[in-house]
């Protein structure tokens, strides 16, 4: 099934291919009749085939060790084991045809187990144009047809993916916290960083569209990309609410400081911006050996920073009139309640009376 999803690919399991082998069946049930020893059967037929230390003896000062096993001509052939006696209780030698058979079968020439239990190493590879977690996901699906009593586990790399996919999400919480509590320490303000991280969407929108446009995987090489779009998507803003605070605080309004500054910061951050893109764009546009991971790094950062450039400019200003206007209204109108109205009383004027 595996084989003939066209979300994988090289599908194939880790293993060596069963071999021709020598099965030998035990009849306990005649060998407990006889009064041989389950010991002694195993012992004889390893001592025979293989070997077994004995002791050691000493021969021209050297300590040498003593091994015991059948002459090469008497276990070549599957035949030779029928010449094996076995004692038992009593003392005596059984044959060992008496109680076992033997018969030539197929099987695994080394057995898989992982945590104990019987397994087999399935290796694979996602198709072009397919991530890793796509493959990972349709080999779960896969799995999950099977009778029951069959599990999977992933190992290796598969597993390390796994276990850092599951850390994706607090990542990027994470992330978007230290740009809130960056630009909050910067601006002094709880309300104006809100206006940077509404323009996280707008860099992120660039850099999934670039990447889905060249049908790059969702890997780790573009998250990485995906984390860096979401910092330069906030230096915009930076560059432009910071020229707006100046603006504002040398006594101009807020609709007349936001474009004021607007028209002033635009050639900086193109030039900024674009000089980021053209220092990345090769990256995007790479080929040889690690051509991949560059593409994946490069194509999402070229996009998120047009997106962010292009698309910023126009919603910068929008969005810190927005959050000015509805956080800075009420903290105006508080301070007015709070401030006592101060009364100054006129003096008389002399009244002039004409005659």
């Amino acid at each position: 099934m595996a084989a003939q999803d066209p979300r994988l690919m090289g599908v194939r399991p880790n293993g060596m291919m069963d071999t021709p082998e020598y099965r030998v069946d035990v009849n306990w049930d005649r060998a407990g009749a006889l009064g041989v020893p389950l010991s002694s059967i195993h012992s004889t037929v390893a001592t025979a085939f293989g070997s077994s230390y004995v002791n050691d003896f000493i021969q021209a000062g050297r300590v040498k060790k003593v091994y015991v096993q059948a002459d090469a001509p008497y276990r070549r052939l599957p035949q030779d084991m029928e010449k094996l006696y076995v004692r038992n209780t009593a003392g005596k030698m059984v044959p060992f045809s008496a109680f076992a058979s033997g018969r030539w079968t197929q099987g695994a020439p080394k057995l898989e187990r992982y945590n104990a239990f019987p397994s087999m190493n399935i290796q694979g590879q996602p198709a072009p144009g397919r991530s890793t977690g796509e493959a990972m996901t349709a080999m779960e699906e896969l799995v999950g047809k099977l009778p029951q009593g069959i599990s999977f586990d992933w190992s290796g790399l598969s597993y390390q993916e796994r276990m850092a996919t599951k850390q994706g999400p607090t990542l990027y919480a994470f992330s978007i916290l230290v740009i809130f509590l960056c630009v909050a320490a910067l601006y002094e303000s709880w309300t104006i960083p809100l206006a940077n991280l509404l323009m996280l969407p707008l860099g992120v929108f660039g850099a999934i569209v670039a990447s889905s446009w060249r049908e790059m995987p969702n890997d780790v090489y573009f998250q990485i990309g995906f984390l860096t779009t979401m910092g330069l998507s906030t230096k915009n803003a930076i560059l432009i609410i910071q020229f707006i605070k100046e603006r504002m605080g040398a006594g101009q309004g807020l609709i007349e400081a936001t474009l004021d500054a607007v028209k002033t910061r635009f050639r900086p951050v193109m030039m900024t911006s674009l000089a980021f893109f053209f220092g990345v764009l090769p990256l995007a546009i790479a080929s040889g050996a690690g051509a991949g991971a560059m593409n994946a790094l490069g194509t999402a950062v070229c996009g998120g920073m047009l997106s962010a450039t292009f698309i910023d400019l126009i919603f910068i200003p929008l969005f810190f009139v927005l959050v000015s206007q509805l956080f800075g209204g009420k903290k105006d109108k508080q301070k007015d309640k709070q401030q006592p109205v101060k009364k100054f009383d006129t003096p008389n004027k002399p009244e002039v009376q004409s005659v």
